[in-house]
């Protein structure tokens, strides 16, 4: 699969005036809150509306989706508020049903993504659609696995593709429930700049008062849309309840979050700017998160060394450390000046956090 201009045809077929805006509730509950959602989000900047009919959950027992009812819903939603439909199809099944109920947009899941059977599976059942197709990153950082299920769709004659960013799982707890790992999705467009990239800031996030800043970082980066949960009632949702925004709630971040057009060479650079300067937020964000993690294991040894009476010092392994790291700079580009102060700070900072807990 090559990058090629004709990815981007169907999104820019739509002459949209906003990044594209996927939006509705995690699941469907119920008809009467599925069609009161939508007429909430009918006349705003929602180009699909979204709801999860069968949903994956980690462990038996939890709301798993009111199942293939909820597409009759969906096609009320059609008729009633004119919106396109989007759902997540997870087998050939879902995809069959999904096709029958006239359903405009589908998207593979994060944990279908890391399964190429599933994948193939899905990819047979759509061959040669004109159905609008996402998919979602799988759960773990693995631009290989992300792009191969892009490649299998591709290879079924499926024209109308892209890709949804909804972040990554990780065992460490942050303030976010699925780590961006922006740098991923930068480098996947990259590769293929023209292949449309979805932001799913609610998943990244989970929860709702982070949505808008995550959405900014996006655009910012240059993604094509954003795919927000929205319900009526959040706090009372059958799932997912933390991350969801009202149609209000929706409507005012899409009228502040900030979106810039190139229209000119001038603009073109402020546009290429932002994205770079966006790009270099993301890692120093990286940096301190990744030096927050250091200062912590040294917390760990300064606990040690209090315990068994050790001195806080211990020159020959500083030295050793500070060699092998000037080595792997150069590999970076990175001048010897540069690494001998930056992990001298860190050196000393280390040392003052061991020092206050054998002092303490």
């Amino acid at each position: 699969m090559e990058n090629n201009k004709q990815m981007r045809k169907w999104l820019d077929d739509m002459s949209l005036p906003h990044p594209l805006v996927i939006a509705g509730p995690c699941s469907a509950e119920t008809e009467d809150q599925v069609l009161k959602i939508a007429h909430d989000l009918k006349d705003t900047d929602v180009n699909y509306y979204r709801a999860g009919i069968w949903k994956p959950r980690t462990r038996p027992g939890n709301f798993e989706g009111v199942g293939a009812i909820g597409l009759k819903w969906l096609q009320k939603v059609k008729e009633e508020t004119g919106l396109k439909t989007a759902t997540e199809v997870a087998n050939r099944a879902h995809v069959d049903l999904a096709l029958e109920h006239d359903v405009d947009l589908l998207w593979i899941g994060a944990r279908s993504t890391v399964s190429p059977f599933i994948v193939q599976e899905i990819a047979d059942a759509l061959e040669g659609t004109d159905k609008i197709v996402l998919i979602k990153n799988p759960v773990n950082p693995d631009l290989s696995l992300w792009l191969g299920a892009v490649e299998r769709l591709y290879s079924a004659n499926i024209e109308k593709l892209g890709v949804i960013h909804r972040g990554f799982s990780t065992y460490e707890k942050t303030k976010y429930r699925n780590i961006p790992e922006w740098q991923m999705a930068i480098e996947l467009q990259s590769k293929f700049p023209d292949l449309p990239i979805i932001n799913d800031p609610s998943h990244i996030t989970g929860k709702r008062d982070m949505i808008f800043d995550v959405s900014q970082t996006a655009l910012d980066l240059n993604f094509d849309g954003l795919m927000i949960e929205t319900h009526h009632d959040p706090d009372n949702a059958w799932s997912d309840a933390a991350q969801q925004v009202t149609p209000d709630t929706l409507v005012q971040i899409m009228k502040d979050l900030r979106i810039r057009k190139e229209t000119d060479e001038e603009a073109e650079y402020n546009s290429k700017l932002s994205n770079l300067r966006a790009q270099i937020d993301v890692i120093d964000n990286q940096l301190i998160d990744t030096l927050g993690k250091r200062m912590k294991v040294s917390d760990g040894i300064g606990q040690l060394k209090k315990q068994k009476n050790v001195a806080v010092l211990q020159s020959n392994r500083w030295n050793a450390i500070l060699g092998k790291m000037i080595l792997e700079g150069e590999t970076q580009g990175l001048s010897e000046e540069f690494v001998l102060r930056m992990f001298k700070a860190i050196h000393q900072e280390s040392i003052n956090h061991q020092e206050k807990i054998i002092n303490k």
